[in-house]
C-alpha cells in the first residue's frame, strides 16, 4: 500500500543567522539583504540600548539606514529587557516583515533570546520588586556567594547553570522560588512554543585561533574608534550604576573599571579582549547544545557557498 506523501509545511520561513561575537554575522546579514528578499531583526541584548554603539558593535549609522534593523535602539541603558520582552517585539517584527513579502532573517548572538523565540518560554511569574530588595538586602550582609549556595540547595540544576559571580540570575532564581515554592529549572521545562514559522538555523563558526585573533583586533578598533570616551559620557548620567544589565555587557564593565580607576590601560584592554574570548566561548558552547543547526566555516569560500545554498533551498 502506498505511503502517503508527506504534508508540506506552509509556514512562512524564518530564519536564524546565530554565531559568536566577531564571527561575521553581520556581514553576511548585510550580503543576504541585497536581494531585497529579506528584512533584518537583531538579536543581541547589547543593540537594544541606544548609547552602547561603539562598544556593542553596533553598525554605524550609514549602515543602519541602508539596512534597517528592527530591535535596535529600543531602550536607554538605565532600562532592563527581558526574554519575554523580547520575544513579544521579534514577533511583532516578523510579522511585519512578512506582512511586506519579505523573509525574516533574525541575525545576533544572545542564544537566550533565540532559544526563547524558537522554544517558547516557560510561565514564570512577574518581577516582585518588594522580594527582590529584600534578596538584595540579604546578599548585601551574607554575600552572594552564600545566596548561590541557598539556590543550588534548592534548585540543583540553576545551581549549576548559573554562575556564582551572577547576581541578577540568582536573585532572579531565588525571587521565583520564594514565589511559586518550585524550582525555576522545573518551571523552565515547561515552556510552550506557538511561533507560526518553519526556521532555518544556520551558525557561523570560524576556527578558534582565528576567532580569538578577530576578536582581539576588534576590540582594539573599538579602542581606536572612541570606546572610551563613549563610555566616559554613559558613566556621567546619573541613573546608571555598574549592576545595570547595559553596564555589565562585555567591554562596558571594564571599561567603567578601568575610568573608575580600579584597572590600569592594559589590564583593561587584556581583561576586556578575555571576556570577549569568554563571551564566545559561552556562545559556541551553546550553538552546539541547539538542535537541527547547520554550522559553517565564514572563512570557508565553499562552504559559506553551501550556506548561502541552504538558504535558497529554503525558500524554494
Amino acid at each position: 500500500m502506498p505511503h502517503a506523501a508527506a504534508k508540506a509545511d506552509t509556514r512562512p520561513l524564518a530564519i536564524f543567522l546565530m554565531g559568536p561575537t566577531a564571527s561575521g554575522k553581520t556581514a553576511l546579514a548585510l550580503e543576504l539583504a541585497d536581494s531585497g528578499r529579506f528584512g533584518l531583526v537583531s538579536v543581541d541584548s547589547a543593540l537594544v540600548y541606544r548609547g552602547l554603539d561603539i562598544g556593542s558593535a553596533k553598525p554605524d549609522a550609514a549602515t543602519l539606514a541602508k539596512y534597517p534593523h528592527a530591535l535596535i535602539d529600543l531602550l536607554d541603558p538605565e532600562q532592563a529587557y527581558s526574554a519575554a520582552e523580547f520575544c513579544r517585539d521579534a514577533r511583532t517584527a516578523m510579522d511585519a516583515i512578512a506582512a511586506r513579502g519579505k523573509i525574516p532573517l533574525l541575525v545576533g548572538g544572545t542564544g537566550l533570546y533565540f532559544r526563547a523565540l524558537g522554544r517558547g518560554l516557560s510561565d514564570l511569574p512577574q518581577a516582585e520588586p518588594a522580594l527582590r530588595a529584600q534578596i538584595e538586602a540579604e546578599a548585601a550582609e551574607r554575600g552572594w556567594t552564600a545566596m548561590h549556595a541557598e539556590l543550588s540547595q534548592y534548585d540543583a540544576v540553576a545551581g549549576a547553570r548559573i554562575h556564582p559571580n551572577d547576581p541578577q540570575r540568582i536573585g532572579r532564581a531565588l525571587e521565583v522560588i520564594r514565589l511559586t515554592g518550585q524550582p525555576l529549572s522545573a518551571l523552565q521545562g515547561r515552556a510552550q512554543v506557538d511561533l507560526p514559522y518553519r526556521i532555518l538555523k544556520l551558525a557561523l563558526l570560524p576556527e578558534r585561533a582565528v576567532l580569538h585573533a578577530r576578536i582581539a583586533e576588534r576590540f582594539d578598533l573599538m579602542l581606536a574608534a572612541g570606546f572610551l570616551d563613549e563610555v566616559r559620557a554613559l558613566v556621567q548620567r546619573p541613573g546608571l550604576h555598574p549592576q545595570l544589565p547595559s553596564m555589565r555587557c562585555v567591554g562596558y564593565r571594564q571599561a567603567w573599571q578601568h575610568l573608575r580607576g580600579e584597572i590600569d590601560a592594559e589590564t583593561f584592554r587584556r581583561t576586556g579582549i578575555e571576556a570577549s574570548r569568554q563571551l564566545a566561548k559561552r556562545q559556541i558552547t551553546w550553538i552546539r547544545s541547539e538542535h537541527d543547526v547547520f554550522v559553517r566555516d565564514p572563512l570557508d569560500a565553499d562552504r559559506l557557498s553551501d550556506a548561502k545554498l541552504l538558504i535558497e533551498k529554503a525558500i524554494g
